[in-house]
């Protein structure tokens, strides 16, 4: 692994992940794509171990005084680079790759991913400040292709600044995957939403950086009716409240007209004069994404539509080896009967 290490990240490699993240302080999905594909297209010729051993025309070979040895191949490395030492140690540390755990390394290594991608990986286990296995589960769910690759359906462009619909695009999901043990095969949105709070972090985990929980089934009077927000959230990074509704069924048009009408709500009650504009978020089970688009034309809320899946925490395949509830409460009864006969 350390050798793997060693041949994945040289200096080109690290220098062109500084590089990339001094331009990505602001990003969007077109320039994040376009920056990661230029990483994935990149190819470092220069193989530092190969170009020591051949200076020297034989292998180094570390049998005595290691350290002394290892300064001496860090001192051809930078000469081989034309780097003085201390700067290929900033080098190094400035990078993302100084900044992640080495279990989170060992997955990355294992996933054999595009080298923009893997420096996409790593940023966000910084930023978000992921485990190695969140890492591995975020890999494994694709968020990758969720976040940067899918195509998004929202209006966000059309009512929303630009560095500001630049961002809130970034951070929409398509689908979202919700990991839900306790929902039933057929949910209702009661049921989605009720394991969502329950299971609040995943929750928030799944949604993205920086937002924060503020309430549920939210209660508003206007004029003499009652109205019920499915959730309420607030993105620190976008300073803006952002409205969910969960609907469990695929969408139709009239769910953006009632989603854009608690996003005026929300700014009316709720939005502060330092909040910028309320954000609707529509999951449903399912869309058209022409019909989708359609039904987002002419509304001045930045309204935003995904997919959601539940993930159930036991896979399919360990399904059947397991016992269904009709058999647990069975052999329930039978040991409650057997403990009542011994003891008469």
């Amino acid at each position: 692994y350390m050798c793997q290490f060693a041949r994945s990240y040289p200096l080109g490699a690290l220098r062109s992940f500084i590089e990339t993240d001094a331009k990505l302080l602001t990003p969007s999905v077109q320039k994040i794509t376009d920056e990661l594909q230029s990483l994935n297209n990149m190819i470092f010729t220069q193989e530092p171990l190969a170009q020591i051993q051949s200076s020297d025309n034989k292998e180094i070979v570390i049998v005595q005084e290691p350290l002394a040895q290892i300064q001496d191949v860090v001192q051809t490395v930078a000469a081989v680079y034309q780097v003085p030492i201390e700067d290929m140690e900033k080098l190094f540390l400035a990078s993302p790759v100084a900044r992640i755990n080495w279990a989170s390394h060992v997955i990355l290594l294992n996933s054999s991913l595009p080298l923009g991608v893997d420096y996409w990986y790593m940023k966000q286990s910084v930023e978000m400040g992921w485990s190695s296995n969140v890492l591995k589960m975020q890999i494994e769910s694709k968020l990758y292709e969720r976040q940067i690759n899918s195509h998004k359906v929202n209006n966000f462009t059309a009512t929303l600044p630009a560095p500001q619909s630049d961002l809130a695009n970034y951070l929409l999901k398509d689908p979202y995957i919700f990991d839900l043990a306790g929902a039933k095969e057929r949910a209702d949105e009661r049921d989605i939403e009720e394991q969502l709070v329950k299971h609040v972090t995943r929750y928030l985990l799944e949604m993205g950086n920086g937002f924060a929980f503020v309430a549920r089934q939210k209660h508003f009077q206007i004029g003499d009716s009652d109205f019920y927000a499915d959730l309420i959230l607030y993105n620190i990074k976008l300073h803006a409240y952002v409205v969910v509704e969960l609907k469990a069924t695929p969408f139709k048009p009239e769910y953006a007209g009632q989603l854009n009408f608690y996003i005026n709500v929300v700014d009316d009650k709720l939005r502060g004069e330092n909040d910028n504009k309320t954000i609707g978020l529509l999951l449903c089970k399912g869309k058209d994404e022409i019909v989708a688009q359609y039904a987002l034309t002419g509304y001045d809320q930045p309204i935003g539509i995904s997919d959601y899946q539940l993930s159930k925490a036991v896979p399919e395949n360990l399904k059947s080896a397991l016992p269904s509830i009709e058999q647990v409460e069975e052999e329930l009864t039978m040991l409650l009967d057997n403990e009542k006969n011994r003891q008469k």
